[in-house]
């Protein structure tokens, strides 16, 4: 089947989203399918393009004028579909709802081709309220024109459990993962870790990590809070205490920095228990899981107004073989023994039911792995293949 895999910004070579974007291309060539992928990004020469894989399907140029012309002109994604004999438009949403892409599906619907547009989080309006007044802007007049548009859409493809989205039906999927660029969690201690230097046995600690590019909805300000408590009441060492790390790796804004971690960090003196790494990819990011015991999910979805998501992070962890904990509802981890769940609110996080948690866990790396199987991307995108022509 010939497929466009559409989205509406280009990529880099370090973003979670545009190796996500990869990884399900790549999980429908793996039942295969003749993919092509179509995107918008800027040529060597500083000219705003749309391309299908690494041929420029439309050149607009420099400047305002260009700007403005690709988000007005999708008559050569309808042309460039039509021409090629195109069954299937993936597309992303990038919450750019407007006439003129809606014009685009309608042509694709008289054509006969199908298309469903992937919903990365749903509900997604109450996380622009952090955001710029531009991104708050482009908001609005999405809201305007999304129900229209997506008239033109076979389904919405949704990782949450709703059943309808603006109108349309829903094709619930989980995110996948791809096993080939996840490895397997070797836990050991780090000598040159700051945090590890000065301790000496397995038994006397508890490392966490938490990777994102963090936002109020990760709320790892719960995590801080918890360990400062546990801190807090353990002034004097039982033999149930461990010394407790937070590892954050990722890039933190400098006002969730300043408003929601320092101050935390500081009241509770914990300042050599949290440590931020920044962004890491590759082995760095390897060895920090690796020096790791147990990870952190989302504790805050609630702050969003989601309840249930199936976020890529939980998949992430389980293909690497760690535990974890997160707040939200996900039906594919809920029940499963090496996941935590947390309330969601903003208490702080229950450090000591981790500690406790953790004494007793013995399931091995590859046994959590093999329970994600199912939710490898070319699984996960042949359902919504299955769906759309072989509907029941």
């Amino acid at each position: 089947m010939k497929i466009l895999f559409l989205v509406y910004h280009g990529f880099s070579e370090h973003s979670g989203i545009s190796q996500k974007i990869h990884y399900q291309v790549k999980g429908l060539k793996e039942n295969g399918h003749d993919v092509r992928l179509c995107y918008y990004d800027f040529s060597l020469e500083g000219h705003r393009c749309r391309y299908v894989d690494d041929t420029v399907l439309k050149d607009y140029g420099k400047g305002k004028w260009a700007a403005i012309r690709q988000r007005l002109d999708y008559d050569s994604i309808a042309d460039y579909c039509i021409n090629e004999s195109i069954q299937l438009v993936y597309a992303r949403c990038f919450q750019n709802a407007s006439p003129w892409l809606t014009q685009c599906f309608k042509k694709l619907r008289q054509a006969g081709i199908h298309a469903v547009t992937e919903i990365p989080t749903y509900p997604y309006d109450q996380e622009f309220k952090t955001f710029s007044f531009k991104q708050r802007i482009e908001l609005k007049i999405d809201q305007l024109f999304r129900n229209n548009l997506y008239r033109y859409m076979d389904a919405m493809v949704t990782f949450s459990d709703a059943k309808e989205i603006f109108g349309q039906r829903t094709i619930n999927i989980s995110n996948g993962v791809d096993f080939d660029s996840i490895p397997l969690h070797n836990f050991h201690l780090s000598s040159t870790s700051e945090a590890t230097s000065s301790i000496t046995t397995f038994n006397s600690q508890l490392h966490l990590i938490g990777v994102a590019e963090v936002h109020p909805w990760h709320a790892f300000d719960r995590v801080i809070a918890g360990i400062g408590e546990y801190y807090r009441k353990f002034k004097v060492q039982s033999s149930k205490f461990k010394d407790v790390y937070f590892h954050i790796v990722g890039g933190v804004h400098p006002y969730h920095m300043e408003h929601d971690f320092q101050p935390l960090i500081e009241k509770y003196g914990i300042q050599d228990k949290i440590i931020f790494h920044g962004t890491l990819f590759g082995q760095e990011l390897d060895n920090v899981f690796n020096q790791c015991q147990f990870a952190i999910g989302s504790l805050g979805r609630h702050r969003s107004g989601i309840t249930a998501i199936k976020t890529l992070k939980n998949r992430e962890y389980a293909t690497r073989g760690i535990p974890f904990i997160y707040s939200e509802q996900d039906s594919d981890f809920d029940s499963q023994p090496y996941v935590l769940k947390a309330p969601a609110d903003e208490s702080p996080i229950n450090i000591q039911k981790i500690v406790d948690f953790m004494k007793d866990f013995s399931m091995k790396p590859e046994a959590i792995r093999k329970t994600v199987e199912p939710l490898q991307w070319k699984y996960q995108m042949q359902k919504v293949v299955d769906t759309v022509f072989n509907p029941r």
